[in-house]
Formats: C-alpha cells, structure tokens, sequence
C-alpha cells in the first residue's frame, strides 16, 4: 500500500528535514545516509546547527561502500548505466541529480515544464549534469497505474518522452485523471514501437512488482513527498524557482571540482 504525503504536497516552499537513509540491496543493509534539508534555505548554506552533512555522517559509518566511494562522492542509488531508459545526460557528467517523480503529482508536472527545461539546457547539454529519474506512486491507483505505464514505456526507451507528454498534459492544480485509456493515449502519442507490447506490460505482474519496488525503495530512503531531489551529498524538495535549483546544481558542482 502507498502513502499518501498530503501534508508535504501543499506546499512548494521546499520542507527539508533529516532522515537517515537506509538503501536495502537485495534485503541486505548497504549504508546509512542522513540527508538534510532545511525549509527555504538555499543550497550551498550551512544545514541545521549541529546537524551533520550527508557526507560526513557517510564518512563516519565507516561503510567503503558508501557515497564516498563512487565517482562525485555519488549516493548509492546514483545508478550511472548508459543504457539508462530513465536518465538524460552524459553517463560520467561530473553530478547526478536524482528526481523522485509521481506523475500525478503538479508540481513534478510543474518543473517539468517550467525548469527541466532549462537546466537541461544549461547542465545537461553542456556535459556538466546527468538527470536520473525514479518514478514512485503516492497518490492512489492511479499513480499506481501510472507507474507501471512509465516502466513499460522505459521497456521501450520512450521513458522520458512519455513521462515528459503527461507532465505537459497535467492541469495546472490538481491531480490528473490517469486511466487506462489515457495511459494509452499519451503512448500514442509518443509513438510507442510496440503497442501491443505496452498494453500486455501494463497487465504484466513483473512489471507491477517493479514499480512497487520502486515506490518501496524511496520510502526506505526517506523520500515522502515529491518532487524530490538529490545532487551530491545535498537533497532538495519541491517545484522551486528556477535560481535556486541553478544554485543547488552549481554548489554540486563546485564540490567535485
């Protein structure tokens, strides 16, 4: 069963918080990461008094297997595979930013249209960012079914096309109606290779239990509400402006220089 963060959702104001992130690989615990946010404070200040950075409480574990570990101080869930369906960028850009998406949600449809944009632009284009998206189900079966349409669409390569029309398609408020019909109707439209194939995926039991496991995951590690993000060692929660996600990416950056 899903959660459903009504409280978190209401907002755009970017509620940070500390949660220590358990990723779980194949049942076994492989590390802890504490991930704090602050409301409203932009990246590259200083996290809560006395709290520690991601980093360091990664450091102190003692884990080798942890963020410091991998190319850019990545997190664990960095997954950097270059037959990716579910990322865009250069597969060794310098940062990752993770974005945890339902794509029920508003405000995932509302940086998809207003800001991916142009950080795609600026970063991605430019080989200075890789953008890896993980889809989750948070607000009802529809979510749910909308999940699985994503997942058979990236059985395709057409992941980001298709999650892409139905962000563009979503009212400005509100939750979009997403049935099975018009699941089926925005794969027309991205021009999905195989037709047939997307409809037997939507019914497919592996492909339900994969998309659970998504949702599961990101529960596990802390994410409660979305949009949600993660680039380096830092996280960042909501649809925000445009400077301040320029900010976060550049502090990244910085931090790998």
């Amino acid at each position: 069963m899903t959660t459903d963060p009504a409280t978190s959702r209401h907002t755009l104001e970017g509620k940070y918080r500390r949660s220590r992130i358990l990723n779980g690989v194949l049942g076994a615990v492989v590390a802890f990461l504490a991930v704090v946010v602050v409301a409203q404070m932009l990246p590259g200040q200083s996290p809560t008094s006395g709290a520690p950075a991601a980093a360091e409480t990664a450091s102190a574990s003692g884990d080798t297997a942890g963020p410091d570990a991998q190319a850019g101080g990545d997190m664990d869930f960095v997954r950097r595979d270059a037959d990716d369906p579910k990322a865009i960028g250069a597969v060794d850009a310098p940062v990752v930013l993770t974005e945890w998406i339902d794509l029920r949600c508003p405000f995932c449809a509302s940086f998809s249209r207003d800001t991916l944009p142009t950080l795609i632009d600026e970063y991605v284009d430019t080989g200075r960012g890789r953008i890896e998206f993980t889809d989750v189900a948070y607000f009802g079966e529809q979510s749910e079914d909308a999940q699985i349409a994503a997942q058979a669409a990236a059985n395709q390569d057409k992941y980001v096309d298709y999650i892409t029309a139905v962000f563009d398609a979503a009212p400005d408020s509100g939750h979009p109606d997403l049935t099975r019909d018009v699941l089926i109707d925005f794969a027309e439209q991205v021009d999905m290779p195989d037709m047939d194939a997307f409809r037997a995926d939507l019914d497919d039991p592996g492909v339900r239990a994969q998309a659970e496991n998504e949702t599961r995951t990101a529960q596990q590690l802390g994410v409660t509400a979305v949009p949600f993000f993660v680039a380096g060692q830092i996280a960042m929660s909501g649809a925000q402006p445009l400077d301040n996600f320029r900010a976060y990416l550049d502090d990244a950056l910085a931090a790998v220089e």
